[in-house]
């Protein structure tokens, strides 16, 4: 049967066997060539087979950025299976929710959520095999060591028949009503993604790209779309500024991915400090736009590599680009600044009304996408699918204007959702966990300003009692909540503003502080 070059598992296959001995990615523990990272990933995705994977079965991957990682994502792929990452930030009761959801039937999970795992192993009814990446003395029993799982599999390429339409991947992204929604992508949009962002970025085949936020987001985008090219990727568990620096400057990295919260920290860092940047080419950011000053302070530092994107988890590539040659500090420029750039080569975009016709340039509407990379669907969400995709187009939720030659503006949101240092946070989340503690009578949460943040997640609670303990509460939510979902800030009010209508008025509630901001967002 004659194999789609649009399917993850022949792309792979393809580009690993032309870049060969090139190195491929460089962890703190180790590096491998693309050659070695294939058989790596043989031997994994023989290791899933044997364990009953076949077309469409979920793997989840519960892993921060390691080797491991890398190999079993790409390990799924050969085997055919469905990818279905967990962020390991994630609290205990979104990861049992997601593994269940999702109908996972493998999970392969690192050693510091060994007993996250245990604590709802009986509540997962459907997994039927758990690999445990960590020391064999703290593997429970009921695991299947890493070594045990791979080490003697096969390196072999395997021959599994995909389709297009397979189901690539799983992405949960939170819900308003506090539940998070899988967003589901087959192979084809996903190998029009890393070819989409390749294309993009210009990805040149001498590329050194360095990537610090979690593989399961963006970065590993823009791993596999640098891999098209043959380029070496350098993979760290978190962002430091020295250490970023001194990856450039040892490394001679050309490709920075970050967001603006990381970006200001490197600026921050550098002031007093000196660095050869020379070698860096581009810089990638998304989530909000770079400060007109802090984006003067980044051209005299790196000069004008700096590219925004604007995109979504539904979306899973960009929908729109701010490209370098619109990152200058001229007066004119001053306004295109403030955009998300224009409609990327997959995408196409416009602006609606609540009827859903498209509106004249200049008018606020709803932003809607249509793209070769959209998702497919919420997995067992037919109405919310319904819902958000129509005749193609997604309907984003966001509030934006486009103006006469073509640049998009993001304006507001009318989903309920804050986006904090990169990561979304719905307030309807984070209320409902606020909403069960004993001395809170009622809670809103929105997201205000915050230069290091974008937006830093705020709590305002009317107490029971007088009595009410802020320490408390923000103990409460380190306990109960995901660490980026924690408020920054708990304010003790009398009275929270009302609609007419009796419900809480958030744009009331959010005004005094966005009040001299030019975007809501």
């Amino acid at each position: 049967m004659y194999q789609t070059i649009l399917t993850l598992n022949d792309f792979f296959n393809n580009l690993f066997q032309n870049h060969g001995d090139r190195m491929a990615v460089h962890f703190p523990s180790q590096s491998f060539t693309y050659r070695e990272l294939h058989r790596k990933a043989n031997r994994v995705a023989h290791g899933l087979i044997n364990c009953g994977v076949i077309n469409n079965t979920r793997v989840a991957l519960l892993l921060s950025n390691t080797p491991e990682y890398l190999i079993s994502e790409v390990g799924i792929y050969f085997a055919g299976g469905t990818k279905v990452p967990l962020n390991n930030m994630l609290g205990e009761n979104e990861i049992l929710y997601i593994l269940n959801d999702s109908d996972a039937e493998v999970l392969i999970v690192e050693e510091p959520f060994f007993s996250v795992i245990q604590n709802i192993q009986m509540e997962l009814p459907k997994i039927k095999t758990i690999v445990g990446v960590g020391s064999k003395e703290n593997l429970p029993d009921s695991f299947i060591s890493w070594e045990s799982f791979q080490s003697n599999e096969s390196e072999a390429v395997l021959t599994v028949s995909t389709n297009p339409a397979d189901l690539s991947l799983i992405l949960y992204t939170g819900g308003t009503t506090g539940q998070p929604k899988g967003v589901v992508h087959n192979h084809q949009g996903s190998v029009l993604t890393y070819l989409s962002i390749a294309i993009e970025t210009n990805m040149q085949e001498d590329e050194k790209i360095l990537l610090t936020t979690p593989l399961p987001h963006a970065a590993g985008l823009y791993l596999y779309a640098g891999m098209i090219k043959g380029a070496q990727i350098y993979i760290e568990s978190k962002f430091d500024p020295e250490n970023v620096l001194e990856h450039i400057e040892k490394n001679k990295l050309t490709f920075l991915s970050t967001v603006p919260t990381t970006l200001y920290r490197l600026f921050d860092f550098m002031e007093d400090k000196q660095f050869d940047v020379s070698s860096i080419r581009t810089i990638q950011y998304g989530t909000a736009p770079i400060a007109a000053d802090r984006l003067g302070q980044g051209l005299e530092m790196f000069g004008q590599v700096f590219l925004q994107i604007y995109g979504l988890t539904e979306t899973q590539s960009a929908a729109t680009w701010l490209k370098k040659a619109d990152h200058r500090t001229d007066e004119e420029y001053q306004k295109i600044l403030q955009s998300c750039g224009k409609s990327a080569i997959m995408s196409r975009i416009k602006i609606v009304d609540e009827n859903g016709n498209e509106v004249s340039r200049g008018e606020e509407g709803e932003i809607s996408v249509k793209a070769l990379t959209n998702l497919i669907g919420y997995h067992k969400l037919p109405e919310k699918t319904a819902e958000t995709l129509q005749d193609g187009w997604l309907h984003t939720g966001d509030v934006g204007v486009m103006d006469e030659k073509g640049y998009v503006y993001l304006l507001d949101r009318k989903k309920d959702m804050i986006i904090s240092g990169g990561m979304n946070v719905y307030s309807s989340e984070v209320e409902n966990v606020i909403q069960k503690h004993p001395e809170v009578r009622q809670v809103a949460v929105i997201g205000i300003p915050d230069t290091d943040w974008g937006e830093a997640v705020t709590a305002f609670i009317i107490p029971k009692n007088n009595a009410i303990d802020a320490e408390n509460i923000m103990h409460y939510c380190k306990k109960n909540l995901s660490k980026y979902k924690v408020p920054k800030a708990i304010n003790i009010v009398e009275a929270l503003p009302l609609t007419p209508y009796g419900k809480v008025d958030k744009k009331a509630l959010r005004a005094p502080y966005w009040e001299f901001a030019s975007r809501k967002i």
